[in-house]
């Protein structure tokens, strides 16, 4: 299965969803549309809203085409500029757009989550970027002894571990607060995922943002509150004992290079 999911991320794919979908900008409804679909161009993990041209209330203009260099894999900290399907990259009130030259999705423009100010589905508001309906988040209780150490020293110890096993990622481990033995200081830095919400980090002298929790989770992973989790590229896990390999990818790069790992 995961031969066929990897196989298929070289593709340019697309799936229609049933959704009201709108966005705001500048105060200002530019998208409103009940025809949507979700749009994964070739090595890109997340996907794109695509609209027809008719359902976007501004003009819509070409835009200069953006050298960058592309890499393997287009995780979500790629920027929408980026692509790896033919197209053509468009304006739309200022923020971008990109008619992609498939029959398939004639007439259709893929919209850059982060250049509106607010995205709804239905009346929810979304955030982050769209959300998968082919991606879950499965959690399960584990007692196991699990231990995370950073240059030979311990940092954590618990067997009430709770375990994320979502699509196409590692396992992430989380763990209670009171069973990290370093000293945590918090730290400015928030995320957010689609999936489970707004995560808040901490650091452990010399490691910064080495872990994060979040507070207040989604409902589908609610069992995750208050726990935290280490970066896993960034530390040693032990599991009953067995050290588990570092992962690797796109996002252990990305890590390494921001934090120097």
């Amino acid at each position: 299965m995961r031969d066929l999911l990897g196989a298929a991320l070289e593709e340019l794919r697309h799936e229609p969803i049933e959704r009201r979908v709108r966005a705001v900008r500048g105060g200002e409804t530019v998208i409103d549309s009940t025809r949507a679909m979700l749009v994964y161009e070739p090595r890109r993990v997340c996907p794109t809203f695509a609209v027809p041209e008719e359902d976007i209330a501004a003009s819509v203009s070409p835009a200069d085409a953006r050298d960058a260099e592309v890499p393997g894999v287009l995780h979500p900290g790629i920027p929408f500029a980026v692509h790896t399907a033919e197209g053509e990259p468009l304006s739309i009130a200022g923020a971008g757009g990109f008619r992609l030259l498939d029959p398939d999705l004639a007439g259709y423009v893929a919209l850059d989550f982060d250049g509106f100010d607010e995205w709804y589905e239905e009346d929810e508001r979304i955030f982050g970027h769209p959300r998968d309906p082919f991606h879950r988040v499965d959690v399960r209780r584990s007692s196991r002894p699990l231990r995370i150490e950073v240059d030979g020293r311990v940092l954590a110890e618990t067997t009430r571990a709770r375990m994320a096993y979502e699509t196409q990622l590692m396992t992430r481990f989380y763990l209670p607060r009171e069973d990290v033995v370093a000293p945590l200081h918090s730290s400015e830095r928030r995320s957010y995922c689609p999936y489970k919400g707004e995560a808040s980090y901490w650091s452990v002298d010399g490691h910064e943002d080495l872990l994060w929790c979040y507070e207040d989770p989604l409902p589908d992973v609610a069992a995750l509150a208050g726990l935290v989790a280490f970066w896993d590229e960034r530390v040693d896990v032990f599991v009953a004992g067995v050290r588990r390999e570092r992962p690797g990818g796109p996002l252990a790069a990305a890590l390494a290079d921001e934090f120097g790992v």
